[in-house]
């Protein structure tokens, strides 16, 4: 019998892709993989090291792993992912009780290295980047009617407080072939709803074919049979072209529901963080997105506090928000990350600052989230069932508008069963602060 393998993914959701590739790998090799880290043979922590934040949480999650292997809990503790290739033999240096750290490169090869290490003949393994694999078959790690769909890894926009494209390499897509014969599988196994992935979305293709071909992408996996919604995250402001727009509008599986990461408004701060644009051309992109699509969702990620924002440059965003009204948004507190060009920008704002900006942009976004949630009350909405409660006899799920494990939820009555991963019609009856409640009893 092979030995039991623990398995924890942390971090962004192109990563989860990676570890259900290693996780199938791993399987079909004979390796026994299991739920809990409690009595696996490895514990394999596939790490994220973007942020500071996530940087603590592998942290934490190494040192855990490192207190079950002192109680006898765990046997080896392999480190791989982001921070495993940002930081390399410093972990070994820093954790001694791990017993072997991997690169990104070392996905394409799992089994090899696992064995390896359980063997005890290598410590420390850092292929090219390029040796991650981008295809292949997945256990899945998300619900059974939903997942992930990869179509690139890597950057190559070289934010300046990013450091993405020195972790994960440059910008490379799949084939369109390759995507929409995954795509097709992901269907046959029952997966209704499939979520766009990339680190660039918009870009997708540009290295391939010359130009970015996303819209051709998406013609193709709107034809698919038994994918019932096509959702996009990731996309770049500057690549949302006409083209794509019409094409999402055009395409009856293609939800109007955009992730925009905007990260500023002031064009003095976007240029400091080597993106295009502000406030006025931004507005616009809006604007044009709404003609094509009036009821397209928008997302949207901001950075207060970010090297040289003035009050000024924060009134410009604070005013963006309030004109723009996004459907959803995130705002995060700028945290300087090692290598990368804005760690030395002059003008640092202090945390305090830059944290109690990012409050004041929520508060302002909640505002126009309960009014935004407020108008759909006594209107139906297309949902998807995620759950049901038996104490309450109730459903909870999300409705076109929501991204999972992003966005709101729904909790609702129905007077028949329903089943997990099933589309129904729900008419929104309240609201309850950031979610909505309704019921299917509507004929």
């Amino acid at each position: 019998m092979h030995e039991k393998i623990g398995f924890i993914s942390l971090g962004c959701p192109k990563n989860q892709v990676d570890s259900e590739l290693m996780l199938e790998k791993l399987d079909a090799a004979g390796y026994e993989i299991i739920d809990t880290a409690y009595g696996a043979d490895v514990v394999i922590i596939n790490t994220c090291g973007f942020i500071e934040d996530a940087k603590k949480e592998a942290i934490d999650n190494i040192l855990e792993m490192v207190e079950y292997k002192e109680d006898g809990q765990v046997g080896k503790i392999i480190v791989i992912g982001c921070l495993a290739e940002r930081y390399r033999d410093e972990i070994l240096k820093e954790i001694p009780e791990v017993d072997a750290v991997g690169g990104l490169g070392v996905n394409g090869d799992i089994v090899g290295f696992v064995g390896n290490v359980l063997k005890g003949t290598e410590k420390s393994r850092y292929p090219e980047k390029e040796k991650l694999p981008l295809c292949g078959k997945r256990i899945l790690t998300t619900p059974s009617h939903w997942a992930y769909l990869k179509i690139s890894d890597g950057c190559s926009n070289c934010c300046t407080y990013c450091a993405i494209p020195s972790i994960r390499g440059p910008f490379r897509s799949r084939s369109k072939e390759e995507i929409v014969l995954e795509a097709r599988a992901l269907a046959e196994s029952g997966v209704r709803e499939l979520i766009v992935i990339a680190q660039d979305t918009t870009r997708y293709g540009e290295d391939i074919y010359g130009k970015p071909v996303l819209d051709e992408l998406l013609y193709e996996l709107n034809k698919i049979e038994g994918i019932e919604w096509i959702r996009l995250l990731y996309c770049y402001p500057d690549r949302l072209t006409d083209s794509l727009l019409r094409c999402m509008s055009e395409c009856e599986k293609v939800l109007h529901y955009i992730d925009l990461p905007l990260q500023h408004a002031s064009g003095r701060i976007l240029k400091a963080m080597n993106r295009r644009g502000d406030e006025k051309n931004l507005l616009e992109l809006i604007e044009k997105i709404r003609s094509f699509m009036p009821d397209c969702i928008i997302r949207t990620t901001f950075i207060t506090g970010f090297p040289g924002e003035t009050e000024e440059d924060f009134e410009i965003l604070s005013e963006f928000v309030n004109k723009a009204r996004f459907d959803r948004l995130g705002c995060f507190a700028y945290s300087p990350e090692e290598g990368t060009p804005a760690e030395k920008l002059p003008g640092r704002v202090d945390s305090e600052t830059a944290v109690r900006r990012g409050e004041i942009i929520m508060e302002q976004q909640f505002s126009i989230f309960s009014e935004k949630l407020e108008s759909l009350v006594g209107k139906t909405v297309k949902c998807v069932v995620e759950g049901y409660d038996y104490y309450t006899d109730s459903y909870s799920g999300r409705t076109w508008m929501d991204a999972p494990e992003i966005d709101s939820g729904i909790n609702f009555v129905s007077g028949k069963e329903l089943g997990i991963g099933e589309t129904v019609d729900i008419l929104i009856t309240a609201v309850d602060e950031y979610d909505l409640l309704g019921t299917a009893d509507i004929n």
